[in-house]
């Protein structure tokens, strides 16, 4: 495997995760001034919601989506290609993990590259041939290698507070008067934070997904295949029910291929274009061909 560290990814998760923590910090100060200084429960709930987002994410993420991890026996070909791909990444083998949803898709979570899984659902298995699911799992694995799986695990942690807050605060108030004006500023704050945050997850998450074809494209050697399951995925999404797509959808971060609908979808889409990044595995196809 001809492996290269990229070294813009690794500056780019350092920086996201540099103006996070400044928001993080300016987040819980600017609720301390509007609760009237009660700090310590606003950083005991923040603790206790970063200590599951950080050792349970792998579990929250499966549960989201419907999926459970399997063993050997129950899928041995799954199996013995996640493991094979893994020796190829220089990578301990990951949890193997199918999801029963007809959205052609997979993803990758965990905290490091020791406690990662892999998750598949039933309708990519169906829609690829095998040289093409093993793109698709490479990519993934190349995700855990590179160790953007874990930032955007923290990293999406944040906009899922500040989300909440924004979404069930106005619960706060209930129907004091007095007591509205501080729930009111708090809701405002964390719609703030969400925005940026969500920006700053999402300029990441692109690039994040260019290195990981390439990291998968270096795994198998096969940057065509790859290229092919992206076009295939892509394909099957809009013959997809849309409610399956609905539900599925707060995966995004960390699915292959993103589910989007309409121009605000495109635009706060957490991955490029499918066709510029088949284009750039083609690209990388025809270097290799030629090396």
């Amino acid at each position: 495997m001809n492996w290269s560290t990229d070294w813009g990814l690794r500056g780019r998760m350092f920086f996201t995760m540099a103006l996070l923590a400044v928001l993080y910090v300016v987040f819980i100060g600017a609720l301390s001034v509007v609760f009237e200084g009660r700090i310590l429960p606003i950083i005991l709930v923040f603790g206790l919601f970063s200590f599951a987002q950080y050792f349970y994410s792998d579990k929250l993420a499966l549960y989201s989506m419907g999926a459970r991890t399997v063993e050997p026996d129950e899928a041995p070909e799954l199996h013995r290609m996640v493991e094979r791909l893994s020796q190829q990444a220089d990578l301990p083998k990951p949890t193997v993990a199918v999801a029963d949803s007809q959205v052609p898709n997979a993803f990758a979570t965990g905290r490091n590259q020791r406690n990662a899984t892999v998750c598949v659902t039933q309708g990519l298995m169906g829609t690829l041939d095998q040289e093409e699911l093993e793109g698709v799992i490479a990519h993934e694995l190349a995700h855990i290698k590179n160790r953007d799986v874990m930032v955007m695990t923290i990293a999406s942690f944040l906009s899922t507070i500040a989300f909440i807050i924004v979404r069930w605060g106005w619960l706060l108030g209930g129907n004091n008067r007095q007591g509205g004006a501080p729930v009111i500023v708090a809701i405002a704050v964390s719609l703030l934070v969400w925005v940026v945050s969500f920006f700053l997850i999402r300029a990441l998450s692109r690039y994040r997904e260019y290195v990981a074809d390439r990291g998968a494209a270096a795994i198998t050697g096969k940057p065509g295949a790859l290229a092919s399951a992206l076009l295939a995925i892509n394909g099957r999404m809009d013959r997809v029910p849309k409610e399956d797509l609905r539900d599925q959808a707060e995966m995004n971060a960390f699915f292959i291929i993103p589910i989007r609908s309409g121009f605000i979808g495109k635009i706060a889409s957490t991955h490029p274009p499918t066709d510029e990044r088949v284009e750039r595995l083609r690209t990388l196809e025809r270097e290799m061909e030629t090396a």
